[in-house]
């Protein structure tokens, strides 16, 4: 009689149910995973030649439309992670109120970050676009978009840690994805960490690579897939 009473009234209120929720974060973290291949993987790793100036300016002026695709790619990813962050505090609000806040801020501000990343992306394209001889200004711009959007995945990566520590203590999804979800998250602030303290990084960087990609394409696609399937659902009994 309760549970029907709380449908009920979210129906005539006007609330999100939290299947619904779920879903929807569902669909985002999907379209997350596309876009953000594209953008980052395809485009940007496949066009920016790390230490080449000249190189990289010539593969972006060469693939222009290509290099647009990606921004708008990354620009898509900055609005829909908003819905995503609405969605999961939606989500486990029921859970943990204060800690569902927690998380979807911290999905904010790294969505913030990411949005003020793109401001170099776009003015990278721009110096190259607006006169020959730019390119070291167009790379130091890519760089930036680079160090922001850094600093920003140290919040995503507390997000992540404070979604998997309510999915451990309070069992709303199995276990063993939150605790990936922490790894993953853990990973992503680590990597932050030693881009910032060490001079070197680029002698480990395939391995810090590793350690952020595996645990995070495994929790994040696992995720989805939950949020899609079973999120949000009450349990019998």
């Amino acid at each position: 009689m309760k549970e029907n009473y709380i449908e009920e009234f979210t129906s005539r209120r006007g609330y999100t149910s939290p299947r619904h929720a779920s879903i929807i974060a569902g669909i985002g973290y999907a379209s997350l995973f596309i876009l953000a291949v594209f953008a980052n993987f395809i485009v940007k790793e496949g066009l920016i030649v790390s230490g080449n100036v000249v190189e990289s300016a010539r593969n972006i002026m060469e693939n222009t439309t290509l290099f647009r695709y990606g921004m708008v790619s990354f620009l898509l990813v900055f609005l829909i992670d908003v819905f995503v962050a609405w969605g999961l505090f939606i989500l486990f609000r029921p859970v943990h109120g204060d800690l569902s806040l927690l998380a979807a801020w911290l999905r904010i501000v790294y969505t913030v970050f990411l949005g003020v990343a793109l401001v170099f992306y776009f003015q990278a394209l721009q110096l190259l676009e607006f006169s020959a001889g730019l390119e070291n200004q167009a790379y130091a711009a890519l760089e930036a978009f680079n160090s922001v959007w850094l600093i920003g995945l140290t919040a995503f990566g507390l997000h992540l840690v404070v979604l998997g520590g309510m999915i451990v203590k309070y069992r709303t999804a199995p276990i063993v994805l939150g605790i990936i979800l922490i790894a993953a998250g853990t990973a992503y602030v680590i990597d932050t960490v030693a881009h910032t303290v060490l001079s070197d990084y680029q002698s480990v960087a395939g391995i810090l690579m590793a350690i952020v990609a595996v645990p995070s394409v495994l929790a994040e696609g696992w995720f989805g897939i939950w949020l899609l399937v079973k999120g949000g659902k009450r349990k019998e009994g």
